[in-house]
């Protein structure tokens, strides 16, 4: 996995960048469902292979649910535990749900004494704990989105944020099957994302030789294209890097984003 979302999942779990070669995601039990009232639950770990949970949890820290009216839904029955966290969502409404872990911070790290020392929080608290000055002192502002969709009833459009790297649904993110293609945007801060580079991965690849990774690039108004193979669950990572940071000790800006997504077999 590159770089950036193996950052994510350390700043996601909040554990030492041990964990940079693990991959994130959240798994929600369904992502359709035939009318509203219903009930789902969401796994939320990071693991060597997609979907499946042999390193550790997912903090739930920046947990967001926006209902398809665009109010705030709150998690049901959270709990983490060592290999995965886990949280219910009863879908009162009919449409489209977006759950979302995001994280905006600061990370830096350094040289002190001979030792290398490494740093994540707030740009605020940044200010008193990473110094002005040090050996091999490299500061920089992380931006991550780890998100999925689920539709109870007639689906609905999902609308962005305009925050950070954000994934533009313009074939319906539940309304994905087998052999057909999806079209997508990626955007930057509301804007189209052009020459992206965005990694698709079925699920189930620990019982496969191959990895059967899909490598894709956006082109000039941020839009991508993909023909899905085969139905099941997928993971989609792309990262972006750039200057508008929030704070003057972080000259590089560092985003992230993660989703996963079903498809369905016609």
């Amino acid at each position: 996995m590159k770089t950036l979302v193996r950052l994510a999942a350390a700043l996601a779990l909040c554990v030492p960048l041990a964990t940079q070669a693990h991959d994130v995601w959240l798994l929600p039990s369904s992502t359709v469902l035939s009318k509203d009232n219903g009930w789902i639950t969401v796994d939320a770990a990071a693991g060597n292979d997609k979907f499946y949970f042999n390193h550790n949890a997912l903090r739930l820290n920046g947990l967001a649910i926006t209902a398809p009216d665009g109010s705030k839904v709150e998690a049901q029955n959270a709990s983490t535990g060592k290999l995965r966290s886990v949280f219910d969502v009863n879908l009162t409404q009919s449409g489209t749900y977006r759950l979302a872990i995001v994280g905006d911070a600061i990370a830096a790290s350094w040289e002190e004494n001979g030792q290398r020392k490494r740093w994540f929080g707030t740009p605020e608290a940044a200010a008193e704990q990473v110094p002005a000055k040090a050996d091999k002192l490299k500061v920089w502002q992380s931006v991550r989105r780890i998100e999925t969709f689920v539709t109870a009833g007639k689906p609905t459009q999902v609308k962005p944020s305009g925050k950070g790297l954000e994934l533009v649904p313009i074939t319906h993110p539940n309304d994905l099957y087998a052999g057909e293609s999806a079209e997508f945007q990626m955007t930057l801060d509301g804007k189209p994302a052009p020459d992206i580079e965005v990694l698709i991965v079925p699920g189930g690849s620990r019982y496969r030789d191959q990895v059967n990774e899909i490598k894709l690039k956006t082109d000039g108004q941020g839009k991508f294209s993909v023909k899905w193979p085969q139905a099941g669950m997928y993971w989609l990572d792309a990262d972006a890097e750039d200057d508008k940071t929030v704070t003057k000790q972080a000259s590089t800006r560092r985003l992230a984003y993660v989703a996963t997504f079903e498809v369905l077999p016609q």
